[in-house]
């Protein structure tokens, strides 16, 4: 029997069911209701219930979730305990403050290189890894063997370098170039990230409040 898709708004709470999971298990919190659950997160015992049973039974009957396990089960179907090899392309403003600011491990990536083409950055160390230049990309993908590129480059590059990365077997792609990557490339995985169209909904939401 085939396996249904999950849907993505599912994929989506799991993020959020994590990391608050992880605040309960960190209280030494150690179950915890769906109904408990759900008025924390501002969703129904329902709508955890369901999302859960997409991956599997994980409560029971009379006494709710096991924080730790709950925990750990939800971080494993993220894949936090993988470590996927990363890469960032583009070490400018957001580039180096990605890689300075956002734990990778916990989120269960390895960032392993990061790129540039300016002389400014090239050849200096930023979050303890060297900057590569870019003609060094293909080299370093056939040796190291990166799953994820994250893409933090100007969306008039953004097709050359993604081209170039998927011929060097990289196929995920964490993206800030906002160059629709999907539209152009087949057989590859996205998670398009456009700050200002996020801004434009807070704007919206607060407007319409």
């Amino acid at each position: 029997m085939k396996k249904e898709a999950i849907s993505r708004s599912v994929i989506k709470r799991l993020p959020r069911y994590y990391s608050y999971l992880e605040e309960l298990n960190t209280e030494g919190k150690t179950r915890i209701s769906s109904k408990e659950l759900a008025g924390k997160m501002k969703l129904t015992a329902s709508q955890i219930r369901q999302d859960l049973n997409n991956f599997g039974g994980f409560g029971h009957q009379g006494y709710g979730y096991n924080v730790a396990d709950l925990y750990n089960e939800i971080g494993a179907i993220l894949g936090v305990d993988k470590k996927f090899k990363t890469i960032l392309v583009g070490v400018g403003n957001i580039g180096k403050a990605l890689a300075t600011q956002i734990n990778f491990t916990k989120r269960g990536l390895d960032l392993i290189g990061l790129f540039d083409i300016s002389k400014s950055i090239v050849g200096k160390k930023v979050s303890n890894l060297e900057v590569f230049h870019m003609d060094y990309l293909s080299e370093f993908c056939k040796k190291e063997k990166p799953d994820i590129a994250v893409l933090c480059i100007p969306k008039s590059a953004a097709y050359e370098v993604a081209k170039k990365l998927i011929s060097n077997g990289v196929t995920s792609f964490w993206n800030f170039s906002h160059f629709d990557l999907n539209v152009n490339f087949d057989g590859i995985v996205v998670e398009n990230v456009h700050l200002g169209d996020s801004l434009m909904t807070l704007a919206y939401m607060t407007k319409n409040k």
